[in-house]
């Protein structure tokens, strides 16, 4: 994968298949710290214990079509080659959570990348879910959340494709001012 933004949205598809009504995605871009660290919380059916220990090796998955699973692996090893790691915690009938950390200046870091078509790819694909996503680029924080835009579309379909192409320069314009003078 070439940026970041397809990780999550790789990771974010296994939230959908465990039935998830809800899933946070969290972006944390720290250069003062030197890390970024990406948090996806979701409220799906969850994974066995057995299961989430061994969801590093591409081995071991819950699909019944195929016997890899490559989306977490290659995560975790993004993450361990630049000077992080990838927890990931679930409890079965609960959700899942997965935190995925590097070093911000790493050489081989990949590029956040392209987080507004990513945000509404996901929504076009599954409207009902509720989607959080929050973006923090060091003391600066943007907030969206499906549920809140819904209200104020009154009725109107979130998938509508005008709407769609309004929330993405709405994503894409916040995104570029939280990183505007931020300390």
């Amino acid at each position: 994968m070439k940026e970041i933004s397809l990780h999550i949205l790789d990771i974010v598809q296994n939230s959908v298949r465990a039935e998830a009504t809800e899933i946070s995605i969290i972006i944390i871009e720290d250069t003062l710290s030197n890390f970024l660290t990406i948090t996806i919380d979701d409220n799906g059916k969850g994974m066995s214990e057995e299961l989430t220990q061994g969801i590093k090796n591409p081995f071991v998955t819950s699909r019944t079509l195929r016997k890899v699973g490559l989306g977490i692996p290659l995560l975790n090893q993004l993450c361990e080659e630049c000077g992080g790691g990838l927890v990931v915690e679930s409890t079965l009938g609960k959700g899942t959570r997965l935190v995925a950390t590097m070093q911000y200046d790493h050489i081989d870091r990949l590029p956040i990348g392209d987080m507004p078509s990513t945000i509404t790819t996901l929504i076009l694909a599954k409207p009902e879910i509720e989607y959080i996503y929050k973006h923090i680029y060091n003391s600066n924080e943007f907030l969206f959340d499906t549920k809140e835009i819904k209200k104020l579309l009154e009725g109107a379909p979130i998938w509508d494709l005008n709407i769609i192409k309004w929330l993405g320069n709405y994503l894409q314009e916040n995104i570029e001012e939280i990183r505007k003078d931020s300390v």
